[in-house]
């Protein structure tokens, strides 16, 4: 009875078998079959980590930039704002200069404390502008008078009233001038 069972077995097993791949792996080899890119999850990661890292250097060096240009404008400024408060001296200086006077002694020691005031300008890059025969721009200048005159070119300095002041660029004060026109 053993092998009726077996001879039934063999009968029934390849009816009831399900298909083999390997009868149809002639038809799939016929169809090319796409390759997918494998998405590595570490690889992503690192993508993802990279990308961040190279947002935040790129932060930080604009956050430097912008913090080296805010200590420049703010010394820029605090320097101005230095000259500004120097000016006064430097006028009073300048008229003392312009006084008759017959004491020598007095009056050297004017000029040496203006030349040292000029000197301590000098090294803080302060230009002083506005002399008489200059041209007229009324970007520097403030003209707070107006000369008619034959023997002076139109548009010229003719007297100068108050000196003008630059610190790198910055006006810190306007010359004030009589123009010809």
């Amino acid at each position: 009875m053993a092998k009726k069972e077996t001879e039934e077995v063999k009968k029934k097993a390849p009816e009831e078998r399900p298909e083999e791949p390997a009868e149809e792996a002639p038809q799939e080899e016929n169809l090319p079959e796409p390759e997918l890119p494998q998405a590595d999850p570490w690889e992503e990661k690192y993508n993802s980590e990279h990308d961040a890292r190279l947002r935040l250097a790129a932060e930080y060096d604009n956050f430097r930039k912008r913090t080296t240009k805010e200590k420049e404008q703010s010394y820029g400024n605090g320097k101005a704002d230095a000259v500004t408060k120097m000016l006064p001296i430097y006028d009073n200086l300048e008229r003392a200069l312009n006084q008759p006077t017959e004491d020598a002694a007095f009056k050297k020691g004017v000029e040496l404390t203006m030349a040292e005031l000029l000197k301590i300008f000098g090294s803080l890059g302060v230009e002083v502008f506005g002399q008489v025969g200059d041209a007229f721009d009324p970007n520097l200048h403030n003209a707070v008078m107006h000369l008619d005159s034959e023997e002076h070119d139109e548009n010229v300095i003719t007297q100068v009233f108050q000196k003008g002041f630059k610190v790198g660029g910055k006006i810190v004060r306007f010359a004030m001038v009589q123009v010809a026109n």
